[in-house]
């Protein structure tokens, strides 16, 4: 019995002692646990306005391409009419005065075979005058008129996506206002690099992606618009530890939507970046806020810090060690 007691409490000790183990090395691990931006709530509000104002920028986009070309269109049409104005006054003017006499009389009124072949060539002229002219001035002026109705609907579209992109900017703000999101200085830098532009579909929006392809950083799976600008920034000279893919309950990581990149050489480590570290951090926040609209980029969030097209550069007062509060990497999260 006594033999038995210590054998007992040798196994539970070797069991505490693997727990610890496992609870270290999750601790060593601090990318690992990062809530990607605080409560699922915030979030799930960030992706909804985030995406909200991209689909409201690009229509708006669209619609002021189409106001570009209708204007066009238009400004081709009133010039085209103006000319044939001229004409079409010139034709009135002279079937008034010629009564407009019938084909026979014109010609039975020659008084020779040359006087005759002239007024043939008069008459094949004067009905391309009469038809012609008059079949594409009134077009011109019903292009003129579409052009306009157009024109006046697409001012319409366009104060209506304005308005969502106000509408989309307030719901970010106020969703971060909940951990102390007020204006900040934030990360720009005009001397980042230009990234490639990743595609789009013909209309200017993004493809709808999921995670199909092999993540370079994990055992898991990316998109490839996450894919692309990984290695845009690797291509960069961005080229620290990074993890893209990782197993949790909500979020991006788990989507193939973000990555988390090491201020640090090494691996993360569980303190605020400082130094070469701070400066390699500040330079990648800003390369992804110059190349968020090539890239597709849906947040970026850095030192207590967090970047969205719609609100720019806010404060990100999260509480939690240097991974909760990204002071020892950048999060990207994608479109």
């Amino acid at each position: 019995m006594a033999a038995t007691l210590p054998r007992r409490l040798t196994a539970l000790l070797a069991l505490l002692a693997a727990a610890v183990s496992v609870t270290l090395v999750a601790s060593a691990s601090p990318a690992a646990a990062d809530p990607e931006g605080g409560t699922k709530k915030l979030r799930n509000a960030l992706e909804t306005a985030a995406k909200g104002y991209d689909q409201a920028k690009t229509k708006l986009a669209s619609s002021k391409k189409r106001q570009t070309q209708l204007t066009e269109k238009l400004k081709q049409s009133e010039a085209s009419a103006k000319v044939l104005t001229g004409q079409v006054n010139e034709v009135a003017n002279r079937l008034y005065q010629m009564g407009r006499i019938s084909t026979m009389s014109l010609l039975l009124n020659s008084a020779s075979p040359d006087n005759f072949i002239d007024r043939v060539q008069s008459l094949d002229v004067l009905a391309q005058i009469d038809s012609g002219t008059l079949a594409q001035y009134q077009e011109d002026i019903e292009t003129s008129k579409k052009a306009k109705i157009a024109l006046d609907a697409e001012i319409i579209e366009q104060r209506k996506q304005v308005n969502v992109m106000a509408r989309k900017k307030r719901e970010a703000e106020l969703a971060l206002a909940e951990v102390g999101g007020g204006a900040a200085g934030g990360f720009v830098s005009a001397n980042s690099p230009a990234a490639k532009a990743a595609p789009r579909n013909s209309d200017g929006s993004w493809p709808k992606e999921s995670c199909t392809v092999k993540d370079p950083t994990s055992s898991g799976c990316i998109t490839p618009r996450t894919l692309h600008a990984f290695q845009e920034a690797k291509a960069d000279g961005f080229k620290r530890y990074t993890v893209c893919f990782s197993q949790r309950s909500s979020g991006e990581h788990p989507k193939g939507r973000a990555c988390d990149f090491s201020a640090a050489s090494g691996t993360f480590k569980n303190e605020a970046a400082s130094g070469g570290d701070k400066s390699y951090g500040d330079s990648l926040a800003a390369y992804f806020v110059k190349n968020a609209d090539e890239l597709g980029v849906m947040y970026v969030i850095w030192f207590r810090q967090i970047w969205q097209p719609s609100t720019g550069w806010r404060a990100y007062s999260v509480s939690g060690g240097p991974a909760a509060v990204h002071t020892n990497h950048v999060h990207l999260s994608m479109l």
